[in-house]
């Protein structure tokens, strides 16, 4: 009886994405002319948490006309950022048997525009990428470029960001597969970047696991070391690279549907909370981002219940 029951639930949730991508997942990410109004943001896209990507949503941003290589150097050059360094590109990613986050160092923008404009080498992947309003905190100089918030999104939300982030980076920096806490307004302002996505009810197909935490260490003679995090806990993620699934191992993965879609300069993306996404970009894209705390109401807790079912089960 126990194992009807149990195969029951695995075949409801096997059958759960397709029933909500019918009903709520668009087959391509739409597009939106101009910036919606506060109300149409909230109906059409917050609520059904669905994303969009947004042109002409920038235009009145100096940074549109100003930023490019030379002007970030110019304008903020000596300000020193904190940059992720990887061997490969993959900051805070599965690695072996290990979760492994970047080795973090403390540079003048100066020294990671050289590296992107070939003037000088730097072991690994660079990619400024600290997420904790690195933008306010560690570029002020760029600040007048740009709105410190999205109006029609702050007055849909109610609220003001919790983090306004600065991105960039070279081509090789990827984002591994994973997802956020927050209603996210992704704004290309140079460059593009490139976004697989996947729907909150995609969750039965995705695998997680846990991982012993590690840190890449840079060595004098420039090489990398993985060094254990052994005072923190394990960390949950996901394994698979949704470019190359491996699908012996994660068959499952087959029978999800991601979405593509490129932002280009000038666009911005609405990226529902809870949505897995996988980010690549082109060499020295410039971009920032507005985190908005999501809403912690039945939407969220609808999830945690399929995220809850989906381990109990063992789909995955």
């Amino acid at each position: 009886m126990a194992d009807a029951a149990l195969d029951a639930v695995r075949r409801e949730l096997r059958e759960f994405p397709a029933a909500a991508r019918e009903l709520s997942v668009p087959p391509a990410v739409p597009y939106l002319d101009k910036p919606p109004g506060p109300l149409h943001f909230y109906r059409d896209w917050v609520c059904p948490n669905r994303p969009c990507i947004i042109r002409n949503a920038l235009q009145h941003w100096p940074a549109l006309q100003k930023w490019s290589l030379p002007y970030l150097r110019a304008t903020a050059g000596s300000a020193e950022v904190s940059v992720a360094v990887t061997p490969d590109g993959y900051a805070d990613a599965v690695r072996g048997d290990r979760f492994v986050m970047p080795a973090e160092r403390r540079l003048p923008l100066s020294c990671v525009l050289d590296v992107l404009e070939g003037r000088a080498q730097h072991p690994g992947v660079l990619y400024v990428q600290k997420q904790c309003s690195n933008l306010l905190t560690e570029l002020p100089q760029l600040l007048p470029d740009l709105e410190p918030h999205v109006p029609w999104a702050s007055e849909a939300l109610g609220k003001m960001p919790d983090a306004v982030n600065f991105w960039l980076g070279e081509a090789a920096a990827v984002t591994s597969l994973h997802k956020d806490h927050y209603e996210n307004l992704y704004c290309v302002v140079s460059g593009e970047k490139h976004f697989l996505l996947h729907p909150p009810s995609d969750r039965p197909f995705i695998p997680y696991e846990l991982y012993t935490p590690a840190t890449y260490q840079l060595t004098e003679e420039g090489s990398f070391k993985m060094v254990d995090e052994e005072a923190m806990e394990k960390v949950p993620w996901i394994p698979l690279d949704p470019l190359a699934p491996d699908l012996a191992e994660y068959p499952s993965y087959s029978q999800a549907q991601a979405l593509h879609c490129t932002v280009q300069t000038g666009e911005m993306l609405y990226l529902p909370a809870l949505w897995f996404h996988h980010v690549q970009q082109s060499h020295g894209c410039m971009a920032v981002n507005f985190w908005y705390d999501m809403e912690y109401d039945l939407k969220y807790s609808y999830f945690q219940l399929l995220d809850s079912l989906t381990k109990a089960s063992g789909l995955n």
